[in-house]
């Protein structure tokens, strides 16, 4: 109750700093354009948004009047406002893993999001959780940007983020459901493609190739251990990707990602796991009317438990993203389906996904969705809204 009274005294300290500037999200609010300008439908990116959101949440181009405090002091950068912005997000389910109950799940989600530039070439991004399904969950995103090292393409981030995120971006997706492969983690594994702690570094050449190189503690994002260190073992990870326009609409990429980690089962009794990661990536866009995402990748653990070796496990998804009228559609459709093969037979699943939704503004959406789970024959049921403001 403390936590959550002190939590709950900060929160309405920044809204009194905001006074009346929360109508709509932060990054729309400073440069007073629509959503719409870098979404479709929110909080799907469209190209300009990965282009604002990697050049450290600046258009170049456009200056934000007023946006620092002019002190006089010309080696001080300090912003006139801190830039925040919420996400809600309220379910009606049933049937949700099987359950066979009809929930309220509202709200399911309250963030508190801030981001922006600090000074040239450096910016900032988190989210706190202020609830997740019931509880304070803490921050997932959170790290410092610098653009441009060295007059290049090249920025490095550094702080937790998702390992994905130069492939598809879960927070980004717009179903309830999740893209299951960047989750599964075999046997007592503690690595896998979602949030983790440590430095990214993109690079983008004029012919349309990005490389993308990460090293990770490998832990996930979990509380610093006795020493005060989030990393309990002596090992880093390693991701690297490389992506290439075919075209103007296709994109192909390739990802590795390969790390060691300590384990210790209930038995106390301690090993040393080794695992490899690889698969490619595809995304095709028609007429900004239909896109197709794809994503496989295959993982070979060499110790996931004590006593087995060689785990291997394999998955895809697909994603395909029918807007009618472009970026002005007011309703949208999405299908997704997930397929997971593994030597441990508790990660496998087969689910197909239809979600169907409506803008009733710009950054307010409804939706309605239903997967089937083929592994264990059942279906369940979901209709919510999603807001930004």
């Amino acid at each position: 109750m403390k936590k959550t009274f002190i939590l709950f005294c900060i929160t309405i300290s920044l809204f009194l700093l905001l006074e009346n500037n929360f109508a709509i999200p932060a990054f729309a609010r400073k440069y007073n354009m629509s959503c719409q300008t870098c979404h479709s439908p929110f909080p799907k990116l469209k190209p300009y948004g990965d282009e604002f959101a990697g050049n450290g949440f600046v258009i170049a181009v456009k200056d934000a009047p007023r946006y620092f405090i002019d002190t006089g002091d010309e080696e001080l950068s300090l912003l006139r406002e801190i830039p925040i912005a919420l996400r809600l997000e309220a379910y009606v389910t049933y049937n949700n893993l099987k359950s066979e109950r009809l929930d309220f799940s509202a709200p399911y989600i309250l963030k508190l999001i801030s981001g922006g530039a600090l000074t040239k070439n450096i910016s900032y991004y988190f989210y706190f959780f202020l609830g997740e399904r019931g509880e304070i969950a803490g921050l997932e995103d959170a790290f410092i940007m610098f653009n441009n090292l060295f007059n290049q393409d090249l920025d490095l981030y550094a702080g937790q983020f998702q390992v994905s995120d130069p492939l598809f971006k879960r927070e980004l997706r717009l179903t309830f459901e999740d893209y299951q492969i960047y989750r599964t983690k075999p046997g007592l594994t503690k690595a896998n493609l979602t949030y983790d702690r440590g430095i990214m570094l993109t690079y983008g050449l004029p012919t349309g190739t990005d490389i993308v190189f990460e090293i990770l503690n490998g832990t996930g994002v979990g509380s610093a251990n006795k020493f005060k260190i989030f990393d309990d073992d002596n090992y880093k990870n390693f991701f690297g990707r490389v992506s290439q326009d075919i075209v103007n609409d296709i994109r192909l990429g390739l990802f590795g990602y390969y790390g060691k980690e300590n384990i210790e089962d209930e038995l106390k009794r301690k090993f040393t796991n080794t695992f490899s990661m690889w698969g490619p990536d595809l995304k095709i866009k028609l007429k900004d009317r239909i896109e197709f995402n794809f994503q496989y990748a295959q993982r070979i653990d060499k110790q996931a438990f004590y006593q087995f070796s060689d785990f291997k496990t394999k998955g895809l998804f697909g994603e395909l993203i029918f807007t009618p009228e472009g970026d002005e559609s007011k309703w949208y459709a999405c299908a997704l389906y997930n397929w997971i093969d593994s030597d441990f037979d508790d990660l496998d699943y087969i689910s197909s996904t239809l979600n169907l939704g409506y803008l009733i503004k710009r950054n307010i959406r409804l939706i309605s969705e239903f997967t089937y789970n083929f592994e264990k024959e059942f279906g369940n049921f979901s209709i919510g809204i999603v807001s930004a403001f």
